[in-house]
């Protein structure tokens, strides 16, 4: 998915909060990559933060693979980092991802490409479809998201704990990804951590907007209050 996903979510927490969405490498507009391994992410936030100039932190909000980025860039950048807002992605990950390789090349029309991937996923990543010279693709080359996932998946418990800021964790009711256990597991092991399950699936801020946006105005209301104190 990309930046875009999260208009909705911008517009909702406008005017208290400037919400600023990158394309991830290799994701949306942004170039493809040579390396999808975690340090890479990781070092694309830092250098976003210099661009944007936070240099006393920022709340950092992030779904899935954001999700994962957000909580490690913490973990080694804890000054960075006001606060943390995860949503529907766990510490612990071992997922196959290898069917998103049948989606790679060039469909002749648009709905072909939308078939191949399926009724369940082709909603999400219709953002994602590019008109290209001899039909349509995906924005991303998913031989390259399969790296990624490969590099994503593993034991990430010493890092989501390596933190202590303010934590909002967020699971899709309907998850396919994610269980209510592992999150309140999460929650539960580290300090100032909360856990809110909203109806919705692995994107709740697709699938949920208003009732994700007004749980994350509360959360970021009262931490920064709290921060002023």
């Amino acid at each position: 998915m990309e930046g875009s996903t999260f208009s909705k979510v911008a517009d909702l927490l406008y005017p208290e909060f400037r919400v600023v969405a990158l394309d991830q490498r290799g994701h949306g507009y942004s170039d493809h990559a040579s390396s999808y391994a975690r340090e890479d992410y990781i070092s694309d936030l830092l250098t976003l933060y210099d661009h944007l100039g936070c240099r006393k932190g920022a709340v950092l909000l992030g779904n899935s693979l954001g999700g994962v980025n957000a909580y490690q860039f913490a973990a080694r950048y804890p000054d960075r980092v006001s606060a943390l807002i995860i949503e529907d992605i766990g510490v612990v990950i071992s997922e196959d991802t290898s069917f998103v390789l049948k989606w790679k090349g060039t469909f002749q029309t648009r709905e072909e490409l939308e078939n191949r991937i399926g009724p369940r996923l082709a909603p999400y990543l219709r953002d994602s479809f590019r008109e290209v010279s001899g039909g349509w693709r995906l924005a991303f080359d998913p031989e390259d998201m399969l790296e990624s996932q490969n590099f994503v998946n593993g034991d990430h418990w010493k890092d989501w704990l390596a933190s202590d800021c303010p934590a909002l964790i967020l699971r899709g009711r309907d998850s396919r990804l994610t269980s209510q256990e592992h999150l309140e597991r999460m929650a539960s092991r580290r300090l100032n951590t909360q856990l809110f399950t909203l109806d919705g699936g692995h994107v709740i801020h697709r699938d949920n907007p208003d009732e994700f946006a007004k749980v994350v105005r509360t959360f970021l209301a009262r931490t920064l209050t709290e921060s002023d104190k």
